[in-house]
């Protein structure tokens, strides 16, 4: 006897096995229409699953207006998009087509490759598909069977994963579509009529299974959305990330550049973005210093066997430079992390439990070698600095030195109006095999971490096998103004490292024996390399005053106000603010319009009644024609927006109404 516990805590009971298709139509004809998919058990499926005839299991009916229908719903997506383009392009041989953030792509060997100029007709195809409204029928297969099948529609790629990624599994199941066949997992909706809305977005080239050494294909991106509008925004928002791309902003801004004789994946500050960098580094700096960090620095490399001792190599050795092998056969490597490094430093010396909590900071600059298509911008590079800290403390201390990072990460987000985050906790993944340390060790740092974050009041969600492999972590995932998620700041425990299978750290407790003690490592920005980037696209570059490596320009409104210009110039520099003079011999209008597009905060215009009041005319890039100011009172009032690191926005970026304060949301 099946029994099926419902959402609303009813249990339906049924003679034998049943699909959830079954179960939606005895709830009523509504329910069975609506339904696109079920969650069993936690595990989304489609509704021709077989609910096991004996037992009880959960079930939830999923509708368009469940985000797991999404997904759902964009994966049969993918299989329309793969059928048409097979019944455009004869021969087309077939990849992979998983869902991903955002929408959808599916991986093609296809002659002559695709272009965008195909879309038009790769989306026209599509929708003939979507409207015959042909239903996504499974089956599974024994290998065997399954391979025949793959060869006969001489699908290679197919059947190379049959016979590798799939050797251990027995069996393996199809979808059909019509003339349309496909290996794959699922699941999918029942048909085709319940995709909705799509839109082809990009063509990119992706080697087959990640592999750089094997071929490349042709990756065709695309989403779908239930209705129109939700496409239309979406969109929308695509465009305005467009206009956001750190990429494109950080090379007109000159904030930095990445040269191809340097290297791929290394970033150049120029003077502007290392401003903004120094500025970040000394506000980070002062709050360590207040909180009782101290200061070390580390070299770039270190001997092979430290980061064999600490696990990293092995670990993390696809993602790490080779090491460099000397004349006298001692090997190094580029330092992939600072706590290897700052653990050493710990060994020093014997060290007592007076001395703890110990709290080590580096701006440490780290090494990984990322592939080449997986570099982007500033947000994913092979050389970055962390501003990391390790802290050394007893069990005891655990839970006040992990809710200090906590607070102090919340605090640095705060200070650059970074207010929309959700806190996401790493824990780890019991059945993998990657993770170091014994069980009892994990179940504490997890708990730990649990319990700090109800002290503090943050609704933070588990999530298993997002561990580092010494210990479990709570990430700070950053929602910007249009949207989009980013991983910033990391707050990890650790009771692995100090191990006596690692480094076998110890203190001497207060009853002169020797304990082991905790590590914590944290960065609240992690890299200044990504944090900058997102920065860049969050502001659209137009930072704050307190961080825009330009705060004010001086505007005359002819040459022969330039000495006046140039005085109150030196007003400005001499109260710590940036600012440059503008003195060419060009309309005021066009210097003002010079000043806004390079994202100036403020602009002081000056000429005849400026200069004989001592005053200025203050014009804000945001709201505008602020009205004249005596210079001081300029001065006093830009010198508070500083110090109160106030955080001002607009949707576009230029000038128009912005919210102040901190504390806005976004």
């Amino acid at each position: 006897m099946s029994q099926i516990a419902l959402p609303d805590g009813t249990v339906k009971v049924f003679e034998g096995s049943v699909t959830p298709r079954d179960v939606a139509a005895q709830i009523g004809p509504g329910l069975a229409k609506a339904a696109l998919a079920a969650e069993v058990d936690g595990q989304v499926v489609g509704l021709d699953y077989r609910l096991p005839a004996d037992g009880q299991v959960s079930l939830r009916l999923l509708t368009r207006k469940d985000p797991d229908a999404l997904a759902v719903m964009r994966h049969s997506c993918a299989h329309v998009m793969a059928r048409a383009v097979m019944r455009l392009r004869q021969g087309t041989q077939l990849a992979f087509g998983p869902t991903v953030e955002g929408g959808f792509y599916y991986d093609f060997d296809v002659q002559p490759p695709l272009s965008e100029e195909d879309f038009p007709a790769i989306e026209a195809e599509m929708k003939k598909i979507i409207a015959e409204d042909e239903p996504f029928e499974r089956f599974e297969e024994p290998r065997g069977k399954a391979l025949e099948i793959c060869r006969d529609l001489d699908q290679q790629y197919k059947v190379e994963h049959i016979q590798e990624g799939l050797a251990e599994h027995p069996s393996v199941s199809f979808y059909r579509q019509g003339e349309f066949l496909d290996l794959c997992r699922g699941p999918h909706v029942p048909s085709a009529g319940a995709i909705g809305a799509f839109k082809l977005l990009s063509i990119a080239g992706a080697y087959w299974k990640g592999d750089q050494n094997r071929k490349q294909l042709q990756r065709l991106y695309a989403t779908a959305f239930f209705t129109q509008q939700d496409l239309d925004d979406y969109l929308q928002r695509l465009e305005e990330a467009k206009r956001r791309d750190h990429r494109v902003l950080g090379k007109q801004l000159e904030l930095f550049t990445i040269s191809p004789v340097v290297g791929s994946g290394l970033i150049l500050w120029q003077p502007k973005g290392a401003i903004i960098r120094s500025l970040l580094e000394s506000f980070v700096k002062d709050e360590l210093q207040r909180r009782g960090y101290l200061p070390v620095y580390t070299p770039n490399i270190g001997r092979v066997e430290l980061y064999e001792t600490s696990g990293h190599y092995p670990y993390y050795s696809d993602s790490m430079f080779r090491p460099i092998e000397m004349e006298d056969g001692e090997r190094f490597m580029l330092k992939p992390m600072n706590c290897p490094h700052h653990i050493m430093i710990y060994k020093a010396r014997p060290r007592s439990y007076r001395e703890l909590p110990l709290r080590l900071a580096e701006f440490g600059t780290v090494y990984r070698y990322e592939k080449s298509g997986e570099l982007s911008g500033m947000t994913r590079v092979r050389g970055f600095t962390q501003d990391d800290a390790h802290i050394f403390c007893t069990h005891q201390q655990v839970g006040d030195e992990f809710k200090g990072c906590i607070e102090m990460t919340q605090y640095v987000l705060r200070s650059l109006g970074l207010n929309n985050y959700r806190v996401r906790l790493g824990f780890q993944d019991p059945g993998s095999d990657k993770y170091v340390g014994d069980q009892r060790s994990w179940d504490e740092a997890q708990d730990a971490l649990v319990q700090v974050c109800r002290e503090l009041g943050i609704e933070a969600a588990a999530e298993p096998g997002e561990a580092a492999f010494y210990g479990p972590k709570a990430d700070f995932v950053v929602t910007d103004c249009i949207g989009r998620e980013w991983q910033l700041g990391t707050v990890q425990l650790d009771y692995n490292l100090p191990s006596p299978e690692r480094f076998a750290l110890e203190y001497v407790g207060t009853d002169n024996h020797a304990h082991r003690p905790v590590m914590i490592h944290r960065a609240p920005l992690g890299s200044f390399e990504r944090f900058m980037g997102v920065l860049i696209e969050h502001f659209a570059g137009a930072f704050p005053l307190w961080l825009a490596p330009e705060q004010v320009r001086v505007l005359v409104v002819s040459q022969k106000f330039e000495e006046y210009g140039r005085q109150v110039e030196q007003q400005l520099r001499d109260a710590g603010l940036r600012v440059q003079g503008d003195y060419r011999p060009e309309k005021i209008g066009a210097k003002i319009r010079d000043a806004q597009l390079e994202l100036v905060p403020y602009m002081f215009v000056l000429g005849g009644r400026e200069m004989e009041s001592q005053s200025v005319a203050v014009r804000d890039r945001i709201e505008g024609d602020l009205g004249t100011m005596k210079v001081v009172e300029a001065i006093a009032k830009l010198k508070q927006e500083v110090a109160d690191r106030t955080v001002r926005r607009t949707f576009s970026g230029d000038a128009g109404l912005g919210e102040r304060g901190a504390s806005s949301e976004y």
